[in-house]
């Protein structure tokens, strides 16, 4: 299942935001204006497939930190709420502070709220709802089951209720999410893991930290035994270039033969840029990619020469997979928009709010409304 739209509000610079996803989203914004909030809050949303919402938010300070950061007025909730589309199928979760009878340590982030809603037409069905501690699943046959204490305020229903007999949209929602992958840097230090050989384990798409690059590209190149087209890419990228990756008692590696070098350089050799658009290569050109990708400011570490080419990369590989993409470089911006009608958006702050050019409160951007009118008329 592929992701639809979804909904934000009272994270961080994001007061309240609806917005659908396409095929490929490219965001550009001055710093500042809060466009890794949105690469974040997606983040958060897989973090409650795992489970792990309540320590993710922990880890960055705590509810108070990630909370809107702007004006409150008196009386307002303070809840977080997060929510994504699947075609027919929607989760929302909301997170609060806990209250003075709550088994929580004191300003622990609370799961108050969960709920799954499944569209059949015109209707819509409550699939799974959970308020506090009390979870209750509606059945196959429509009748629901209530599950007391079954996760604690910590812990989301989500990833806490595996039983996808009671209700397989839970499995469904759940498998999707942990399905994202999301790349916001990759460590190049003469220490990282990126730079050493990986265990031999087939490897369809890389890991967030990059860590099992050679195994991604030995598998294109000793399972897959067709690597042609990343060697295009190569060609691309590094214009008379060669890389080659293989398997050697129980380890990959790989190399990359240089035109104007005597000899080729092994990972641990590597300039930072080249190796950073390796793991780019990697990332969108897997044996099997995963359905939704999104990463944060990807030009970063790069040579000005490689936007082009990367450009080219993301566009390809958005027939592949949703990919969503955050940065701050005009110049990216400039490359994708030459390689045709990618949707460009440019991230703003509005009255103190992260805010998109251009988008309406259903969600849509007025570009495509006039061309949806424009077509109407047409017919």
């Amino acid at each position: 299942m592929r992701p639809t739209d979804i909904s934000i509000s009272n994270y961080r610079s994001i007061r309240r935001l609806f917005m659908s996803i396409q095929p490929l989203s490219v965001f550009v914004g001055e710093n500042g204006v809060g466009k890794s909030n949105l690469y974040k809050s997606l983040s958060l949303l897989r973090d409650a497939a795992t489970g792990r919402i309540t320590r993710t938010i922990s880890d960055e300070g705590g509810l108070n930190s990630v909370f809107w950061s702007g004006d409150r007025r008196r009386g307002s909730d303070a809840l977080l709420r997060l929510a994504v589309r699947f075609d027919h199928v929607r989760y929302s979760i909301e997170l609060g502070f806990p209250s003075p009878v709550s088994a929580a340590f004191p300003g622990e982030p609370m799961i108050k709220s969960e709920k799954i809603e499944a569209t059949h037409g015109k209707r819509t069905v409550v699939m799974m709802e959970r308020t506090n501690s009390l979870v209750s699943v509606r059945g196959e046959n429509g009748a629901w089951s209530q599950h007391k204490d079954a996760v604690l305020p910590s812990e989301t229903a989500l990833a806490g209720l595996s039983d996808g007999k009671g209700s397989p949209e839970i499995d469904l929602i759940r498998n999707a999410m942990l399905s994202w992958r999301f790349y916001h840097d990759f460590r190049t230090d003469p220490a990282s893991p990126i730079r050493k050989p990986c265990l031999a384990i087939t490897t369809p798409s890389m890991s967030a930290d990059g860590h099992d690059l050679a195994a991604v590209l030995a598998t294109l190149f000793t399972i897959r035994q067709d690597a042609g087209d990343l060697q295009d890419a190569i060609e691309d990228a590094f214009p008379g270039a060669e890389l080659r990756a293989w398997e050697k008692n129980g380890l990959c590696e790989f190399q990359l033969q240089q035109a104007d070098m005597p000899r080729p350089f092994r990972a641990h050799e590597l300039s930072d840029g080249t190796l950073k658009y390796l793991c780019l290569l990697a990332v969108f050109m897997g044996y099997r990619l995963p359905p939704f990708i999104a990463l944060n400011e990807p030009e970063t570490s790069l040579h000005p020469s490689l936007l082009a080419p990367l450009a080219r990369l993301i566009v390809k590989a958005s027939s592949r997979a949703d990919i969503w993409i955050v940065t701050h470089s005009e110049h990216l911006m400039e490359a994708l928009r030459n390689e045709g009608s990618v949707p460009l958006r440019r991230v703003i702050k509005a009255k103190g709010a992260t805010t998109i050019e251009g988008l309406t409160h259903s969600g849509e951007f007025r570009d495509e409304t006039y061309r949806e009118n424009e077509d109407d008329d047409e017919d």
